[in-house]
């Protein structure tokens, strides 16, 4: 008999056969008809403007067809001021070709467009452009005492919640720790470089293959800045070679793109460089200070953690940076501050567990020094100041299971054999350290639609306009469908990646898995619910008096929960209805209404995170060769696509600690390694032993699923884990992310 119980097992991604076979098309892989090619031409400098654009000699050459800058795109609906993307800061988004003012390094100042890629590119390299350069401001470190409040209103940003008296707190403090930390800023360097083919259809009507994280945003923001209805402009994503949040807004080569095929009439594609990846949004670079002190028991009597973090001149990019600090421990005097600083650079974005991964930095190596000063073990440490509720919101949590995590990825680990003293365990050269961390992340619910169709050969076909960027989506959707209507996962295809499908949200804050699976499973619902219908016309039907709870669907089948002999085909019930297909969709207003209402409980996903390290006592090289990481994030819809995210979500954390870091030279005021020879990420030879642990969690309120997402939370606690089994190892306390050797010798 065959199975239809999928939610919960490992099943194999379905489309990983097209990618392996290559017939996965990107977004720069569609070869439309009478394809142009543009090129973008970035500013060389950080501050100044263009004073003189010579396009003559470029324009001479046989097989270009424009040079778009300030100079020729006067006229579009992109100059009203009014325009913000779904994912936007406060101030006034970027534009490109805007005006001759230069505000950032990298800044894309001109596109050639011409009939090959090569073309465009020497036409790019030889194109001259003349600018008057003013002195520019690049150095966080130097506009600490410059930095202001984030502005509120129409930010939507809300200051982090302090309680308490942190001072009070402090002076009754047995044992005390202070310090300063530091990452640099951090680039999302995705595979997949960004690119839009634009498709000319003709009369302003455009099909545009984009580089996204969500098709819907690309499309309202094309409609607002063109001019141009829905119908005009379709954008498609279904595929996405990796994201991090560098795609949750559009991205300047959409634009460009764009406005090249409308007017020239033709199809273009735009495709930017690995070191124009580097001209657009970063983690932003933070300076962090946290002061903790304990009571003689070893609780918390206070905690005070202080950020500073950089954004650009026209942008105001915030993140919870000390928000978590005020929730994962229980402590009564809490201060927390936020501060921004505006810097000649482009405005940082969404990177990650955004805010949580650089907090979660400075507090939990604090946390480390913390339980060292009090003499105690770093994990009876955190569990003597376990939360039990979210004093920042004053609301229970859903579901907690950190304390969990805690006791199973200790065990896993073999924590109890950890010698405390620093410099005490080693292997022949080599110190060995052993660190742990913790990490906390919000569990979201967006508003999300799809649509369920069962045609009458018995094949079921699920849409919503959602993005996979390698996560899983279009498996776990699959396996979501296929149980509910109790079909074959062969039986199922999911599709995605459409403004032609139901409106998603953008793919990003671990919110995929109960947005867009809970839509999935309500749309499916609802045929169902039309096919019971059906089964209830049938002559002497043994449906006649069933309602929806009084039925099963399994094996392909309509069955009475009470006689299960009692059945009916699904392909059967299409069949007699005398239509080619039966389908019906969720409804997205119910999710609105959920987010409407007062919340009653904080719901968070949690981690625990335990590395070992090995320092060459002499070189002062640092190999992680062991983790493993315990994650309680609800429901696992599938185990085998869950844990390949935290194992990703760790080789980024290992990044973060020893690697990771974009080199700015402030005399020019640009990244220098934008590339990614010297921009450095783990290859196979820096990753060993990686053990991801589930810890069974039930949440009945978080959402429907009972999913809470695991995208950004196996993220957290790693690179400050690293940090604190180097302490471990070496006895070197290192708060300046990355550690690299010259921090150790």
């Amino acid at each position: 008999m065959m199975t239809t119980d999928y939610i919960g097992k490992p099943t194999n991604r379905v489309d990983g056969p097209a990618k392996v076979a290559g017939t996965a098309k990107y977004a720069a892989e569609f070869n439309v008809p009478n394809l142009l090619y543009g090129y973008v031409v970035s500013s060389p400098i950080a501050k100044g403007k263009i004073t003189k654009i010579n396009a003559e000699e470029v324009l001479a050459l046989p097989g270009v067809h424009k040079v778009f800058s300030h100079e020729n795109v006067p006229s579009l609906a992109w100059f009203d001021r009014s325009y913000k993307d779904d994912v936007a800061p406060g101030g006034s988004p970027f534009r490109p070709l805007h005006s001759a003012e230069v505000k950032y390094s990298q800044q894309p100042v001109a596109l050639v467009v011409a009939d090959t890629f090569e073309l465009a590119r020497y036409a790019a390299s030889v194109l001259e452009i003349e600018y008057e350069q003013t002195a520019h401001e690049t150095d966080l470190s130097k506009h600490i005492d410059d930095a202001r409040e984030p502005g509120g209103g129409k930010t939507g940003y809300k200051p982090p919640k302090s309680r308490g008296n942190f001072g009070r707190g402090w002076e009754q403090g047995v044992a005390k720790v202070e310090a300063n930390f530091q990452h640099g800023a951090q680039h999302h360097n995705p595979m997949e470089n960004f690119a839009t083919t634009v498709e000319w259809l003709g009369d302003k009507s455009l099909n545009v293959y984009d580089k996204t994280q969500g098709a819907f945003n690309s499309q309202q923001y094309i409609m607002k800045v063109f001019g141009l209805s829905k119908d005009q402009a379709r954008v498609i994503s279904k595929y996405t070679g990796g994201g991090f949040g560098s795609g949750l807004r559009p991205q300047y080569q959409l634009f460009l793109a764009v406005l090249a095929s409308l007017e020239l009439e033709r199809s273009v594609r735009v495709s930017l460089t690995r070191q124009q990846m580097f001209s657009f949004g970063h983690r932003p670079h933070t300076l962090q200070h946290v002061a903790l002190a304990t009571n003689a028991d070893g609780s918390l009597s206070g905690i005070n953690h202080f950020a500073v973090a950089e954004t650009s001149q026209f942008e105001d990019f915030t993140e919870n940076v000390v928000g978590w600090s005020g929730m994962i421990y229980d402590c009564k005097n809490v201060k927390l501050g936020y501060r921004l600083s505006k810097l000649d650079v482009y405005t940082p974005l969404d990177m990650r567990a955004p805010g949580a991964a650089s907090g979660s930095i400075a507090l939990e190596i604090a946390m480390d020094e913390m339980a060292e000063a009090a003499g105690l073990d770093p994990v009876e440490f955190r569990l003597r100041n376990y939360a039990d509720y979210d004093q920042e919101q004053n609301l229970p949590f859903s579901s907690k299971k950190l304390r969990d995590c805690y006791h199973e990825g200790a065990t896993k680990f073999g924590w109890a054999n950890r010698n405390p003293a620093p410099r005490s365990m080693r292997q022949g050269n080599r110190l060995i350290g052993w660190g742990m961390a913790g990490g906390i992340w919000d569990s979201a619910t967006q508003p999300a639609q799809a649509k369920a169709s069962l045609d009458a050969d018995g094949h079921l076909r699920v849409q919503s306009g959602s993005n996979d960027i390698g996560t899983g989506t279009y498996t776990i959707m699959t396996q979501i469908a296929a149980e509910t209507l109790g079909l074959p996962i062969e039986a199922v295809t999911f599709e995605l990646g459409d403004t032609l499908m139901p409106e998603a949200p953008v793919q990003g804050g671990s919110w995929t898995a109960s947005s867009v699976g809970t839509a999935v499973r309500k749309a499916c619902q609802a045929l169902g619910e039309k096919l019971l219908k059906q089964a209830q016309k049938m002559d002497e039907s043994a449906f006649a008096d069933a309602t929806i709870d009084d039925v099963q669907f399994v094996n392909g089948q309509l069955r009475l929960r009470t006689d299960p002999d009692q059945a009916v085909v699904l392909r059967d019930l299409v069949q007699a209805s005398g239509e080619p297909r039966l389908e019906a969709e969720n409804s997205k207003l119910p999710g609105m209404l959920g987010m409407l209402k007062p919340a009653q409980y904080s719901m968070h996903a949690h981690n625990a995170v335990f590395v070992e390290v090995q320092v060459d006592e002499e070189l002062g090289t640092i190999h992680v060769t062991r983790v493993v990481n315990a994650v309680a994030a609800g429901r696992i819809l599938n185990p085998k696509t869950a844990r390949s995210q935290v194992l990703g979500s760790v080789v980024w954390g290992i990044s973060m600690a020893l690697m990771e870091e974009s080199v700015m030279d402030h005399r020019f005021g640009r990244y220098m390694n934008h590339n990614y020879a010297e921009y450095h990420i783990p290859v196979n030879a820096d990753i060993h032993d990686i053990d991801v642990i589930f810890v069974h969690e039930e949440d009945d309120k978080v959402n429907e699923l009972g999913v809470k997402g695991i995208g950004e939370v196996g993220l957290l606690g790693v690179a400050a884990a690293i940090s604190n089994a180097v302490y471990h190892a070496t006895g070197k306390r290192v708060r300046d992310m990355p550690v690299m050797i010259d921090k150790l010798l």
